[in-house]
């Protein structure tokens, strides 16, 4: 079995984390992950303090095992969910967007492990001098927000500069990737889009199929302009958006607005036209949908199986 640091360190039999997806990663996701031995972490978002708070006591009441919630720090309500996941102890919290270094001593004070997502080498190293317990280090592969960096640099370059346990992210969807992260120093993994294609997974079933479907140049990027790039699954809401940012008639303002709501569309409503399907450049690789539980199992077994056959080139 693979074990590694990150296994001890959260508790779970295996080095996956399951991204914590907005308006896709409730608790019947993440209790079937931690079930499966990975991490199971709720998406927030921009999500009423009060679903949130729902979403925790939903997966206390069908687990003990480890889970987490991840928190952007530029939503609305970001001081009042980090409260809530202190007063209610959650095991792990990730963030995004930014550094938690104003809410570190509160979070760990509280027992709290705390993984930020990084997209560059300076902010990981900030952030492990601040005291985080590892890093989600995130290529431009991946979907929804994105840096400019892509994973297969980025991660070893992490690697060398912190000392403390990095997480690869980004165009990972199963053991090769797995397997290919620990190679580079990585001490585990998280998956965002495979985990969209499990049936417990609740968002719409067309954005399932749409992911699917997918292949190796589906998707696109979208808010550059913004400063907040976004990759998604190619249609008609992200080629309006790239048309308006092309645009010097439409304001920052008016983008914003356009590009509001937008995700909830596609991943409770299924507007697989109007809404806006984030998902990573690994959609080409998924072409099924199934149980939590068999997708860790087959990741496992995969990757231990690349790492046998590594071995066998050096005999």
């Amino acid at each position: 079995m693979i074990r590694t640091a990150l296994c001890d360190l959260l508790d779970i039999p295996h080095p996956i984390i399951q991204g914590g997806m907005a308006w896709v990663s409730d608790a019947e996701l993440v209790i079937a992950v931690s079930q499966a031995g990975a991490l199971g972490v709720i998406g927030s978002g921009n999500a009423p303090v009060e679903w949130v708070a729902a979403q925790i006591d939903a997966v206390r009441e069908q687990t003990d095992l480890p889970f987490g919630v991840n928190v952007p720090l530029f939503s609305s309500s970001v001081e009042q969910v980090l409260q809530l996941c202190i007063e209610r102890r959650v095991p792990v919290v990730t963030t995004g967007a930014g550094s938690p270094g104003p809410y570190l001593a509160a979070l760990r004070g509280a027992g709290i492990k705390v993984f930020p997502l990084v997209a560059s080498v300076a902010l990981a190293k900030r952030l492990a001098r601040q005291g985080v317990d590892g890093l989600i280090v995130e290529g431009q592969e991946s979907g929804g927000h994105i840096g400019d960096v892509s994973t297969m640099p980025l991660v070893p370059q992490v690697v060398d500069a912190v000392d403390v346990p990095v997480v690869a992210a980004g165009g990972i969807a199963d053991g090769r990737g797995l397997a290919a992260a620990l190679a580079l120093g990585a001490e585990g993994v998280q998956m965002g889009t495979r985990f969209i294609c499990t049936t417990e997974c609740t968002v719409h079933s067309n954005y399932k199929a749409k992911v699917v479907s997918a292949r190796d140049r589906s998707t696109t990027v979208t808010g550059r302009s913004l400063g907040h790039p976004v990759r998604t699954i190619k249609n008609q809401m992200s080629r309006e958006m790239i048309q308006l940012e092309a645009s010097a008639q439409v304001t920052e303002e008016e983008l914003i607005i356009f590009g509001t709501g937008k995700l909830r569309l596609a991943a409770e409503q299924g507007d697989m036209r109007g809404g806006s399907v984030m998902s990573g450049q690994i959609s080409g690789l998924i072409d099924d949908i199934v149980p939590c539980r068999l997708l860790v199992d087959r990741i496992i077994a995969t990757a231990e199986e690349r790492i046998a056959a590594l071995r066998g080139l050096c005999a």
